[in-house]
């Protein structure tokens, strides 16, 4: 049985269909990666799984519970966490408060909290950053904080939205490693991802989004000699 099912997923606004009738299955254990142009739908995908927007129709499964147009909050306490793609840190808090109200969003008592704060943290090489305020870190920093916070949530489900942008190679290396690491630990990932050697080199099947559908889906090197993705991505011209 799947961990997760999306089944005839579609979201309006207005008249503008950012998603239409998109079915996709997440095995327990495995690494999927999302891919397409911009607009293609992807974030929103996040967005209607995770209950920041209510789906027009179809049904989300999770663990064999509906929690189709569940609020964010019940949905991150049934087991799903995700990062942003433009990180969003409680500016003016530490990082290590920043990382602890994830743990407490999810019924940690204030000392477990930390001290899963303080595991997570030391665990992506945050921990020198423990008592910096969130607003003062770079991207990078950014980037790792958005992470910590999700996995202070225990996730079963860990869904993360361009954790690759803006990072330098020694960084996005960094990252990769980390990420494997997670899936290791036993955690389901999905992820969305621009920089192409972070996904096809992580993920274990790939789907693609295009105007909202799916238009492919496959291990990485079905999907980069696939024609359709060529096309959306390059134009017709580069289709040999």
């Amino acid at each position: 049985m799947a961990l997760l099912e999306v089944k005839g997923l579609t979201k309006y606004f207005g008249g503008l269909a950012a998603l239409k009738n998109v079915n996709l299955q997440v095995e327990e254990g495995e690494l999927l990666g999302i891919i397409g142009p911009n607009g293609s739908g992807k974030t929103t995908l996040f967005n209607c799984i995770t209950g920041f927007y209510r789906c027009t129709s179809g049904k989300i499964i999770f663990n064999e519970k509906d929690i189709t147009n569940l609020p964010p909050y019940k949905i991150c306490k049934s087991g799903i966490a995700r990062t942003f793609q433009i990180p969003k840190p409680f500016p003016n808090l530490t990082v290590l408060e920043n990382v602890m109200s994830g743990a407490i969003g999810v019924g940690e008592t204030i000392s477990k909290a930390r001290e899963k704060a303080e595991e997570i943290l030391g665990f992506l090489g945050m921990q020198k950053f423990s008592d910096e305020i969130a607003k003062k870190l770079n991207v990078h920093g950014r980037k790792m904080l958005e992470l910590a916070r999700a996995l202070a949530t225990s996730p079963r489900l860990l869904l993360l939205d361009e954790v690759a942008a803006g990072l330098n190679p020694v960084e996005l290396n960094f990252m990769m490693d980390r990420i494997q690491n997670i899936k290791k630990s036993g955690v389901t990932i999905v992820m969305v991802e621009h920089v192409m050697k972070t996904v096809m080199t992580l993920s274990e099947r790939v789907i693609v989004l295009h105007q909202g559908e799916k238009i492919a889906e496959g291990t990485p090197n079905e999907i980069s000699d696939d024609q359709k993705v060529i096309e959306a991505y390059l134009g017709r011209k580069y289709i040999a």
